[in-house]
């Protein structure tokens, strides 16, 4: 299990990316905590749970299963 966070700064593609602790994005200001998962696909569906106005996609880094654009 991992821990997965939302960052709350915009990318300039207007998304939000969800990171996975250990990810040299992985945010430590403006980010909402979304708890423990074992995949980047839980961790997405609860971000877009908290956040629906929010246009929110998985990091190409840490979580490239989940990147969509």
């Amino acid at each position: 299990m991992s821990t997965y966070r939302l960052n709350l700064n915009q990318q300039a593609n207007g998304d939000h990316e969800v990171h996975e602790n250990g990810c040299r994005y992985y945010p430590t200001q403006n980010y909402d905590e979304l708890g423990n998962y074992s995949s980047c696909t839980p961790a997405v569906t609860e971000a877009k749970r908290k956040h629906p106005y929010k246009s929110i996609n998985g990091c190409k880094t840490c979580s490239d299963y989940c990147h969509t654009t």
